[in-house]
């Protein structure tokens, strides 16, 4: 049953591609591929017959035919040669194909409906996300295909040689309790009970190498997720001096890391004493077989070759499961990953639909609440049923205790927090812009994170400039085309006249603050309020602050007491 579902899920995360529009490319790349390993297999065939004919002019003592087999081989190695270098090369081409479309297939999803967001708030479970779209979607592409087409080859190979080596074996006689018994294929038999039992053997000693391989995924995954967060916040780490309190932390990630390949060095020791002890053996196995026929005279010495390379061929078809099984463990433990991050993504989609109250585009131009409350993930009521209407052109001051739900208003009326019921009814077609107290700022020119989330081409260098100087920056105004990463580069106070500038130039009709202007002195904060009432005449202000200054640059003030939200007198 459990082997069925992952099935199920396994074709769910393949289908995608080879059902696109974009699968013509991949589709051509891989029957060229498929085609090439038949060839390869039938190339196999005739080194089969060529080690017969080879040696069976050593026994004849037969020089000429010697030199001729040799011209043989060296064009069968040539083509050999050839096929595998561009399967090969051809084989990644696939790889590029297909891992492009699952990236953007991927992106696009985990992107959608802010299910990046909600993924955090509802399904916790799910590690590193970006991990499993750079590394795991990379991982399960590329083996995929090898271990896809090495199947391929393992079957095709089986079946050809196993008429070759059923024709060459003959049968083999003996008497039970005086009845003669005759196996026909008898070295095929042979093959596939010694195969059978090694394979079932190689799964149950390697079977751990599959929870052990998803486990290390994720601790490296953590290990360098917690690098990348201290070079993200040195500031904040050097300031509190905290380096020993982040290297306990790097120690104890990266002790995870160790500890869990210390078990996979373990398990895979155990299964390569197996795996060579099986392989070494593999190699004398079919000449013991056969030695009996060509010491009683009755086979050519090119016999034993050509039986021993059937054998040989036929063995290692069926050993492929054996020989594989360190890949296949890998392989498993990723699309364990990917499937378990797709239906998180998916999950996450259903959940959010069933929470989310009822939010609509109605032809008022008035933003209402209807019967709207908020509750946080663990069910606790943040904000009873409330009715609060918000009229364009009146500006309003939300204010309260930290912690009371005022950020999370702002969220649920963005669309990324789910936990509220009730209805949410937007003016048609209006365009709202969140200001949140630390502004994200993109890694690139500094045209983009001004502009953002808006394409900077819509806009000219000269209002870009203009911009940056009415907030305060114009010592930035000539940097447009320098790339940093500016959430470093900045300081706090810059960063929200940053986000000032991206208000200026997007226009919106309403432009929720919240706490926009924490970092900076009360006059900076007077100065850009009566900015934006200048520049943008017909933009609503709704702003979250704890200053009572801000009260000036607002026509009305709601605020927050328990889990109620009323006005001010």
């Amino acid at each position: 049953m459990r082997t069925t579902r992952f099935l199920k899920a396994f074709w769910a995360l393949t289908k995608p591609y080879w059902v696109s529009r974009q699968r013509g490319k991949g589709l051509l790349l891989l029957s060229t591929v498929v085609g090439m390993t038949l060839a390869l297999v039938w190339l196999e065939v005739r080194f089969n017959t060529w080690n017969k004919d080879f040696y069976n002019t050593f026994e004849a003592r037969d020089q000429s035919e010697f030199f001729n087999q040799l011209w043989v081989f060296t064009v069968l190695a040539v083509i050999y040669i050839i096929l595998q270098v561009y399967r090969l090369y051809l084989q990644q081409m696939l790889l590029i194909e297909w891992r492009s479309w699952l990236n953007g297939h991927f992106l696009a999803s985990w992107l959608a409906d802010r299910a990046y967001y909600r993924l955090q708030l509802l399904d916790r479970g799910t590690d590193n996300p970006d991990q499993r779209i750079a590394d795991d979607l990379r991982i399960f592409v590329e083996m995929t295909l090898e271990l896809g087409i090495g199947l391929l080859s393992a079957v095709a190979t089986l079946i050809v040689f196993t008429t070759i080596l059923w024709t060459l074996s003959g049968g083999v006689s003996f008497t039970v309790a005086g009845t003669q018994v005759t196996i026909p294929g008898y070295m095929f038999w042979v093959a596939i009970l010694y195969a059978g039992v090694a394979s079932w053997l190689t799964h149950k000693i390697g079977k751990p190498l599959i929870g052990l391989g998803f486990n290390q995924q994720r601790y490296e995954a953590d290990y360098r997720y917690a690098l990348v967060r201290l070079r993200e916040n040195s500031e904040g780490v050097a300031l509190y001096r905290g380096e020993n309190e982040e290297l306990d932390n790097f120690h104890s990630r990266f002790g995870n890391v160790i500890t869990n390949w210390w078990s996979i060095m373990t398990k895979r020791k155990q299964l390569n004493w197996f795996t060579w002890f099986y392989a070494q053996l593999a190699i004398i196995f079919p000449y013991v077989v056969v030695a009996p026929r060509f010491f009683a005279g009755t086979v050519q010495l090119g016999f034993i070759f050509q039986t021993a390379s059937a054998f040989r061929q036929v063995q290692m078809s069926l050993s492929w499961f054996i020989d594989a099984y360190p890949q296949f463990a890998q392989w498993k433990a990723t699309v364990d990953r990917l499937i378990g991050f797709a239906e998180s993504l998916e999950r996450v989609r259903r959940e959010a639909d069933r929470l989310d109250g009822d939010r609509i585009e109605g032809e008022s131009a008035v933003l209402s609440l209807e019967g709207f409350g908020l509750e946080l993930p663990q069910g606790k009521p943040l904000l009873a049923a409330t009715s609060i209407e918000l009229r364009p052109g009146e500006n309003v001051l939300v204010s309260g205790p930290s912690g009371a739900g005022k950020s999370t208003l702002f969220r649920a009326l963005a669309g990324i927090w789910p936990y509220w019921k009730g209805r949410i009814a937007l003016p048609k077609g209006a365009r709202l812009l969140f200001l949140p107290q630390k502004p994200y700022l993109p890694i690139g020119a500094l045209k983009h994170a001004v502009c953002y989330p808006e394409d900077s081409a819509r806009f000219s260098a000269a209002e870009i400039q203009e911009a940056l100087k009415a907030v305060g920056l114009p010592h930035l105004a000539g940097d447009l085309e320098r790339s940093e990463n500016w959430a470093q580069v900045l300081s706090g106070g810059e960063q929200q006249r940053l986000a000032f500038a991206r208000a200026l130039l997007v226009k919106p009709d309403w432009l929720f603050l919240d706490e926009a202007t924490s970092s900076l002195p009360e006059d900076a904060q007077d100065a850009l309020y009566r900015l934006l009432k200048e520049r943008l005449p017909r933009t609503t202000l709704v702003s979250i602050g704890h200053r009572a200054s801000l009260a000036s640059h607002h026509e009305r003030q709601l605020q927050w007491r328990g889990t109620a939200l009323g006005a001010v007198a």
